[in-house]
């Protein structure tokens, strides 16, 4: 199989095939969902700004005990530093971050009365928070739809040959454009899982990508099944297994 030629492709067969790779990513990651634990919209608001340069699994294992002992704005705005800074310590740049939700407590406290903001307009004038980790929050905390452009979504993106753009704003409004916005939450996980899991920066597993048929960057990575299938990440803690029901990954025929 050779990778597809979209030279000429016009904005509206792009769109096009953009749905379809899209469905056929829904097909293959049905359970794709923010791979962060939270139960409150604070909860989840730390737990993305903490995931900046680390794992989800790592920061998830973090969490727990922070968010017993910082329940709500106030208990992070009065943090010890020190005490919050050792509790961090394992997602790395602890310090960095332990100035984060203690300044990110504060301002919640003095400007919101402890409670985090439903609009995007007030979320991203918090310290730390940008459009990414706002509509982080504002999509599966307040169920408004948005679209996450991390690291994983504007590579997927790129490579599937539906923009060429870098800037993350930029990608976000030129996807938008491309689908439903009642879609845009879905699409966000959607893409990050096949970002992590499928599409890596460095080696992707071409010979077992679900949207194979339909991208340009086709042969950029391993194209035999076989070997793809070794090449496979699932973001899981140690000894976890695939969830039941998840298919495994589709060779390309």
């Amino acid at each position: 199989m050779k990778p597809i030629d979209v030279s000429a492709e016009s904005d509206l067969a792009r769109t096009r095939r953009a749905r379809k790779m899209f469905r056929a990513l829904q097909e293959q990651f049905p359970h794709a969902h923010c791979e962060l634990d939270f139960t409150t919209p604070l909860e989840l608001l730390v737990a993305t700004i903490l995931s900046a340069q680390t794992t989800d699994v790592g920061v998830n294992k973090v969490t727990p005990t922070l968010f017993a002992r910082y329940p709500d704005a106030a208990a992070y705005a009065g943090a010890d530093r020190e005490e919050l800074e050792e509790l961090l310590r394992p997602t790395g740049f602890f310090r960095a971050k332990a100035k984060s939700v203690m300044t990110l407590g504060q301002a919640l406290v003095e400007r919101f009365d402890g409670q985090v903001p439903p609009r995007l307009e007030d979320l991203v004038t918090l310290p730390g928070v940008g459009r990414k980790t706002a509509f982080v929050v504002l999509g599966d905390a307040f169920g408004q739809p948005g679209l996450t452009v991390d690291t994983h979504f504007g590579r997927v993106v790129r490579r599937a040959g539906w923009t060429d753009l870098e800037d993350p704003v930029k990608v976000e409004h030129a996807i938008g454009e491309m689908f439903p916005r009642k879609e845009w939450t879905q699409l966000s996980h959607t893409l990050i899982f096949e970002g992590r899991r499928i599409c890596h920066a460095k080696r992707p597993a071409c010979g077992v990508c679900p949207i194979a048929r339909w991208c340009p960057s086709y042969g950029a990575g391993e194209t035999d099944p076989d070997k793809a299938r070794k090449l496979l990440k699932f973001e899981l803690a140690p000894g976890a297994t695939r969830p039941e029901g998840v298919p495994e990954p589709v060779a390309v025929l």
